[in-house]
């Protein structure tokens, strides 16, 4: 019997799968942090055979060339995927074997050019005479729970000929059986879905015919849902194809982290090291080192510190205790985005910096509330990713990923007080502008809501 295990990347809104039957296994989409699975499969005396990719991924670090550097598994995905390095293309109708099942390539086009679905047979599924039906369907990005994938990611020249393609996909896709599972990558809380996700991972065909949007209507209408409206994807997109397509470079496992002293920080930020402190954001405010970018350490760490800190630059970290734990999850967050180049974390934290006297710089915070349709020529700055027709009545939007090339157009003169929906980019975008010298108070708790 076949088994088929769920992996979820809550900060990237992604979910890879491992599929066992027997002593075999295959892993879907896999994330670059594989290692423990891997170790977790021969553990159990289970033999990756393949690590399976969909497409060439936009939103993240494939984990496939970790898992055959750990494993010997058999690189396989889209025959039409420009991979420069060794794999197993697989066009419409190609089979892989794994155990007693039996996996088989599927071509839907259209969230990237190359993109393949697979149909999942089960080693007893059908019978005498007749073909089997599929019990599962990995879609990648192309059939999401509720929605389906982004068209746009190969740029715009390509982005209403990768939208027809994903409707003929589509409809392809539905015509499986109900019962079918659909077990997509992309899911709630990835910038590579078109529209807003369901909250589950995974469904089934008769649930998604029922009930996706994406399955209804017509070509034209499914074409201009695609082409307007869709929010921009975070920056560092821009280089996972690329990466992805090279063949990421093999880890081996985490890097630990090392820890640094306050000369050796200094030294590092002189040089150009970006300083990202990973604590709550009050505790930031009241004192953080000089020229850091205030982050907090959560499941949404790297990707924030990917819309404002430029990809390939050398990075600091200031973590929360425990500090050791802390900069390993840090880290893995980056690498699993491509930002390898940690040279560590100050041990002590802002201790440690203010013991070795060096000092810490600061700048008020307020609740949003306090501003509350009394604005009083002050110059808001909502740095929410997209914001309503009109924001709020004097208030002035910039998306926190154009805020860096954004600040020399910023007064000196005036006060500027930073808000977002929650506090938590408009802490971010403040220690921005405190970086860059500007008056600035951080609007934190409270959000937008609260100037109405």
């Amino acid at each position: 019997m076949t088994e088929i295990e769920i992996m979820t990347t809550a900060s990237l809104g992604d979910t890879s799968y491992l599929l066992v039957s027997g002593d075999e296994a295959a892993v879907v989409d896999p994330q670059r942090d594989s290692w423990e699975l891997a170790e977790s499969c021969t553990a159990r005396g289970v033999r990756i055979r393949y690590a399976l990719e969909t497409h060439v991924h936009n939103d993240y670090v494939s984990g496939a060339m970790e898992l055959r550097a750990a494993t010997g598994a058999v690189i396989a995905g889209p025959a039409r995927a420009p991979y420069a390095f060794d794999h197993l293309g697989l066009a419409e109708d190609d089979e892989i074997r794994i155990g007693d099942a039996t996996v088989r390539a599927m071509e839907t086009p259209g969230h990237t050019a190359e993109h393949t679905s697979y149909l999942l047979f089960d080693g007893d599924a059908g019978g005498e005479g007749r073909e089997p039906e599929p019990v599962a369907v990995f879609t990648g990005g192309s059939l999401l729970v509720g929605t389906a994938g982004r068209t746009d990611l190969s740029g715009e020249h390509r982005t209403e000929e990768l939208a027809r393609a994903q409707f003929r996909s589509l409809r392809r896709l539905a015509l499986l059986p109900d019962a079918t599972r659909v077990l997509p990558t992309h899911g709630a809380g990835s910038s590579c879905s078109a529209g807003a996700a369901g909250g589950e991972r995974t469904s089934t065909l008769g649930a998604e015919r029922r009930t996706n949007p994406a399955l209804a209507g017509d070509e034209e209408a499914f074409v201009h849902g695609r082409m307007a409206g869709l929010p921009p994807y975070p920056a560092y997109y821009h280089h996972m194809a690329p990466v992805n397509r090279a063949g990421p470079r093999v880890l081996g496992g985490l890097p630990e982290p090392r820890p640094l002293t306050p000369v050796v920080v200094e030294g590092l930020a002189g040089g150009g090291a970006q300083i990202v402190d990973g604590r709550d954001r009050v505790a930031f405010a009241a004192g953080h080192l000089p020229g850091a970018v205030c982050e907090e350490l959560d499941e949404r760490f790297a990707g924030l510190v990917a819309e404002v800190v430029p990809f390939g630059a050398r990075l600091v970290l200031v973590v929360p205790e425990p500090e050791a734990a802390a900069a390993r999850e840090a880290v893995r967050q980056l690498l699993r985005i491509g930002y390898e180049d940690v040279a560590g974390w100050l041990a002590g934290g802002v201790g440690a910096w203010v013991a070795a006297g060096r000092l810490l710089r600061s700048f008020r915070t307020a609740p949003a509330a306090s501003l509350a349709g009394r604005l009083d020529g002050r110059l808001v700055l909502d740095v929410r990713p997209t914001r309503p027709e009109g924001g709020v009545p004097g208030t002035v939007h910039v998306p926190l990923p154009d805020l860096p090339r954004r600040l020399g157009a910023l007064p000196r003169d005036r006060e500027i007080w930073t808000v977002c929906g929650t506090g938590r980019r408009a802490m971010i975008a403040a220690s921005l502008l405190h970086r860059a010298g500007l008056p600035v108070t951080a609007l934190t708790p409270g959000g937008v809501s609260a100037l109405l």
